[in-house]
């Protein structure tokens, strides 16, 4: 009877030592799982701020070419006064 008592707690030890490990086993799949989420919305958000830094710097070219357009230095009758 004894042997019979040692198997069933060996068993049942055993059923609690494969659930601890498949339920590490999860945990640690879902951290993996976090951690390629946070290393794709991080590519996206550098890729964004490369895009947006893009943007400004054609902005800035683009107002640049503006105000030298429209500057007093660059306009054809300021060129003859400074001449005269």
């Amino acid at each position: 009877m004894q042997a019979i008592k040692d198997k069933m707690n060996d068993m049942s030890a055993m059923r609690k030592a494969k659930a601890d490990a498949k339920s590490e086993e999860r945990a640690e799949r879902d951290l993996a799982k976090a951690r390629v989420n946070v290393a794709h919305e991080v590519r996206l958000a550098k890729e964004a701020e490369a895009e947006m830094d893009l943007h400004v710097a054609k902005a800035t070219e683009k107002a640049e070419k503006e105000i030298a357009k429209h500057s007093p230095e660059s306009s054809p009758a300021a060129a003859t006064a400074a001449t005269n």
